[in-house]
């Protein structure tokens, strides 16, 4: 539990043996609350309503103590040996239809599974994992089902280690659902590693189209970058336009990702194309009207229209430096519409979004989308990036995504996330993360902390208020080791360092991470 008193613990530990031994003679658990609403959701009348269950006899594993989120209790699952415990309480008389269970969180990690779960509800159980919150800040989950008899049981469950702990609190269970409706894969260097010899097989070995691989596991959107000019040919228009027919051909829908570059556009980077690097700032607004126009008209007319189009990539400092940088809010602001303006008159249901990284920094966001909209650009999506391992806990993530939905109305989506599933690489070119001192804490390097990090932004993404998370798309799960496909795409011999964040093994096969693309 967190945080949890040395007496507490120590008073458990004498006595929870003789505690557990008297369990397994008791008599059965009293009956559950019987009612439409969640009876003591906050526990502050102790577990009055609750019923415990426990397969290991711990049914003293849980209790409620003091230090609640917004009250004076909640409820914590602990004990000093290995356990299984399940907290429960049963409502009848519901309404049916579909039906949201929200709670708050925090969990230590070092268990096989601890979650949140509607059962009995007259369709299939549905689930959702307590993240690891080493920083010890609550966070709310959320997890729903549709209601078809009348009747449902709000259960909290811990398959744990010993010593590891969860806390729960101020549960509501309310009519609505939940969902992402953007489980997404950025597969824009696919195309380069398949030319240059890349294979990637399906869960049996046997060679594989990864766009298919990736479909199969539940990618319904595909995100692509595009340059201006690159050096090696790939991430320009024609390329855009060939792998776009792909992804729309497996029925996914389609993010295109302007850099305004000829390379890699993120924080410390904006660079001009090498075309347009003379030309004036009047010039540069006409030109990323024209550019942005000339892809989106070259999609439309193939018939693969861009369903999302970032307008720049990663812009917490601006674009097109240094006539688009933040010091000049109203030259980056006439950019930035000269875009969106571009986009709209292509297809006016195509939505423009404006991508920041940090995800976590929500003073950033705040500064920056309050520039934005002093300044009159035009947005449909706030968009963002979130790497554990640079950006922050997943509590800065939501607080951050929380905000800024309410803050500017809008829908958020993280565009770029991953993990890695070893640290070792397989090119011979070091890689980006490497250490375990890089790593977040409760998230190995290993292909169950690579999904364990991937399955609980996109519960984060879930839990945003109103239906305003839109979702998750995993970054350049195709980027294996190829010789040839690297960072430098003026370097043929450059390695990319991104293999071991991947979501295809060094063997080339799907990873577990793959399968939370069905998340609901």
């Amino acid at each position: 539990m967190f945080p949890a008193s040395r007496l507490t613990r120590t008073v458990r530990a004498l006595f929870l043996p003789l505690v557990a031994g008297l369990a397994l003679t008791a008599a059965p658990a009293p009956a559950a609350h019987a009612a439409a609403t969640l009876a003591n959701p906050g526990f502050e009348s102790g577990t009055a309503g609750w019923s415990t269950r426990s397969a290991t006899g711990h049914h003293s594993a849980s209790f409620v103590e003091a230090g609640g989120r917004s009250g004076a209790s909640r409820l914590s699952h602990w004990a000093p040996t290995a356990y299984r415990v399940e907290t429960y309480q049963s409502l009848t008389g519901l309404p049916d239809g579909p039906h949201t269970l929200t709670a708050w969180v925090r969990s230590g990690g070092g268990r096989h599974a601890a979650h949140l779960s509607l059962r009995d509800c007259g369709a299939p159980e549905q689930r959702t994992d307590l993240p690891v919150t080493p920083d010890g800040r609550w966070m709310r989950i959320v997890t729903s089902v549709r209601v078809t008899s009348g009747r449902c049981t709000v259960a909290i469950t811990s398959d744990a280690h010993a010593g590891s702990w969860i806390n729960v609190d101020d549960l509501t269970l309310t009519a609505g659902s939940t969902g992402l409706s953007v489980r997404g894969v950025d597969v824009s260097s696919l195309k380069k590693s398949e030319d240059l010899g890349g294979v990637y097989r399906d869960a049996s070995g046997t060679p594989a189209d990864a766009l298919a691989v990736l479909r199969a596991a539940g990618a319904d959107h595909g995100r692509l970058k595009v340059w201006v000019d690159p050096a090696d040919g790939y991430h320009d228009k024609a390329r855009v336009l060939e792998t776009a027919r792909r992804i729309k051909a497996r029925g996914m829908r389609l993010l295109v990702d302007f850099h305004y570059s000829d390379t890699w556009a993120d924080p410390g980077a904006q660079t001009k194309p090498a075309a347009w690097a003379s030309h004036s700032y009047e010039q540069l607004r006409a030109d990323v009207y024209d550019h942005t126009r000339d892809v989106l008209a070259a999609l439309k007319a193939q018939g693969t229209t861009a369903d999302m189009v970032q307008i720049g990539n990663e812009t917490d400092s601006g674009m097109l430096w240094p006539e688009g940088s933040t010091t000049d809010w109203s030259r980056l602001a006439g950019l930035l519409n000269a875009g969106a303006s571009a986009a709209k008159s292509v297809s006016s249901s195509t939505r423009v979004a404006l991508h920041l990284a940090h995800g976590g920094d929500n003073a950033l966001y705040r500064w920056w989308f309050d520039a934005a909209t002093a300044h009159g650009v035009r947005f449909d999506v706030i968009a963002l990036s979130f790497y554990g391992y640079w950006h922050g806990p997943l509590s800065a993530l939501q607080a951050n995504l929380d905000d800024v939905s309410a803050r500017y109305g809008k829908p958020v989506l993280v565009v770029e996330t991953a993990y890695p599933f070893r640290l070792d690489d397989e090119d011979g070119h070091e890689n980006i993360i490497d250490r375990t001192d890089e790593l977040v804490d409760g998230y190995p390097a290993t292909p169950a902390g690579q999904a364990t990090w991937l399955r609980d932004v996109m519960n984060v993404v879930e839990a945003v208020p109103h239906g305003r998370g839109l979702g998750v798309v995993y970054w350049e799960p195709t980027w294996t080791a190829v010789r040839g496909n690297g960072w430098d795409p003026a370097d043929p011999s450059s390695g990319n360092g991104w293999e071991n964040q991947a979501l295809f093994d060094y063997a080339d096969r799907p990873l577990p991470a793959m399968a939370w693309l069905r998340h609901r």
